[in-house]
């Protein structure tokens, strides 16, 4: 086989079509992509290393420049992701695979591909997503239960840490400055804590006997169809933000639940989590989440 000729044909073809068919781009860049990878690590096997920047000489000559070593080893590099079970999504593009490129765990660019469908991302989207960590922020349970095709419940969306964004520089000194810098961001926190969040009330205000009490966040989950609790805290969780929590969840639960909502949960967002309070916490709509500041 002439393994420069077809490659030199699979991407001149693929410039015609995206100059004739504009709508149909995407769809033969990531098919043409792979086809030369799918050549050149063929190519590879019966020439060596070498043979990359041979091609790239003759084709940076005869079809454009932008066809240099480093971008034929993207396409060689791609071909091997597909084939090693990453899906081929049509409404990713090119510029979304060279971001998932360099990251070693199939598993996690599965996961990004399938966020990056469903919420439909752009590259910088994207390409955000990845610099926060945000897959080595979920939970081990969420992995486990996305390989295994398990059905995911509210808990396993919620990352840890929180990334809290600090674009003011004020010190995090007080609950209320953590408040703060909350509502200023609300969006990316919402989108931190998961999915179909939507924002409710800040200093909720609730009556328990004579006495106000005041629900830092009350948010909502529309995929989930429940309430959500939120409290701030900048220590150490303990147990007693345990037992204040369980009370909100409850009032909640009593006051404006609906039968077909269900339950109630509640997130404790701390600066640093003590396993061993939450170890012999029975309540199960209850977790914590540390917030981490950027």
């Amino acid at each position: 086989m002439n393994y420069y000729n077809e490659i030199k044909n699979e991407l001149i073809n693929n410039e015609i079509t995206k100059k004739v068919k504009d709508y149909s781009k995407n769809k033969s860049d990531l098919t043409t992509y792979y086809n030369v990878g799918k050549l050149l690590s063929e190519a590879g096997k019966h020439y060596g290393e070498g043979i990359i920047k041979n091609f790239s000489l003759k084709l940076i000559n005869e079809v454009g420049k932008k066809y240099n070593t480093t971008t034929l080893k993207r396409m060689r590099q791609f071909y091997w992701l597909i084939e090693k079970g990453a899906p081929l999504g049509h409404q990713l593009t090119w510029s979304h695979y060279r971001e998932l490129l360099p990251i070693k765990d199939i598993n996690e660019i599965k996961y990004y591909i399938h966020i990056s469908e469903e919420q439909n991302l752009t590259r910088d989207e994207l390409k955000s997503r990845i610099k926060s960590d945000e897959y080595n922020r979920l939970p081990i349970e969420f992995k486990e239960k996305i390989i295994s095709k398990e059905e995911l419940i509210i808990k396993d969306f919620i990352k840890n840490p929180i990334i809290i964004k600090n674009n003011t520089n004020k010190e995090i000194i007080s609950e209320k400055v953590l408040h703060q810098l909350i509502l200023e961001d609300l969006d990316n926190f919402l989108k931190e804590l998961g999915n179909s969040f939507c924002y409710i009330a800040n200093e909720y205000k609730i009556k328990i006997d004579n006495r106000y009490n005041y629900i830092d966040l009350l948010l909502y989950n529309i995929e989930f169809n429940c309430y959500v609790v939120v409290e701030l805290k900048i220590t150490e969780l303990k147990k007693e933000h345990i037992g204040q929590i369980e009370v909100y969840i409850n009032y909640i639960d009593k006051t404006l639940r609906k039968v077909t909502q269900d339950k109630t949960i509640g997130i404790i967002i701390c600066k640093k989590d003590n396993k061993f309070i939450m170890e012999y916490c029975s309540d199960s709509r209850i977790l914590a989440r540390e917030y981490q500041e950027i």
